[in-house]
């Protein structure tokens, strides 16, 4: 009885969530002034990342460079976490016809990594947040190079930066625009990292992230370097004290 009476806390917990944020998003994207890039995907599958802290209104960008640019022929499935926070994401973006691949770093790592190669060769493109879903902040995972070289794929990268935002306590600091900011989505040229050591390949994501923060009016590469180098500091005492 006990166990029914959590799952139902669980279920109940998440079907408000869900529509609390999706119906917020909504509400304050209407408000917003929006500039898009002229940047469009490539008719094959790609790998296509964006920070974990940008998560908020990234099922907005989809709409344009998926949806409309391609008039809902093309499709892209986000990577997401098996964890709590990962099921309330991937109902909230299945509003917006954005389908997942459910698994992280720290579990159903091989699954999720064995189905993105398997869309991406069906020409479907996989969406990741590096970083994600735990950190360190800014971090990239090895899950966005090893995809993307294994099937010879094109990188972009996707972002967006507001005016005016709220920025959250979370691990990730993700920022929420203000209603009636302005909000600058972009999407990158492609590079790839065919040949590259893994470290190499990482560092050219996290470098090609932070030229796309700096262009749309968010923090240069130079602060985005300097608040990496405090916040992993950070991070990794936190974590030692957590496995005392």
């Amino acid at each position: 009885m006990a166990n029914l009476w959590s799952r139902a806390k669980k279920s109940i917990f998440i079907n408000f969530s869900v529509w609390a944020i999706y119906l917020l998003m909504r509400i304050i994207f209407l408000t917003c002034k929006k500039t898009y890039t002229d940047t469009r995907l490539p008719k094959h599958g790609c790998v296509v990342v964006f920070w974990h802290g940008r998560l908020a209104m990234m099922s907005f960008a989809y709409l344009k460079f998926w949806t409309k640019d391609f008039n809902k022929q093309k499709h892209g499935k986000v990577i997401i976490s098996d964890h709590k926070d990962g099921e309330i994401i991937a109902r909230i973006i299945k509003f917006f016809g954005i389908d997942t691949i459910r698994g992280s770093s720290s579990k159903g790592g091989a699954k999720a990594l064995i189905t993105a190669l398997k869309e991406i060769k069906s020409g479907v493109d996989v969406i990741i947040t590096p970083d994600g879903p735990r950190g360190p902040r800014h971090s990239i995972a090895d899950g966005a190079v090893v995809i993307a070289q294994k099937t010879n794929s094109k990188i972009y990268v996707l972002n967006y930066e507001a005016d005016k935002f709220w920025q959250l306590k979370s691990w990730d600091k993700m920022i929420i625009p203000k209603p009636f900011s302005t909000i600058n989505f972009s999407l990158s040229a492609p590079f790839k990292v065919d040949g590259l050591e893994l470290d190499d390949a990482k560092e050219l994501i996290q470098e090609n992230l932070w030229k796309a923060s700096q262009k749309d009016g968010g923090k240069s590469v130079e602060e985005n370097k300097s608040d990496f180098v405090a916040n992993l500091k950070v991070w990794w005492v936190k974590n030692a004290n957590k496995n005392r």
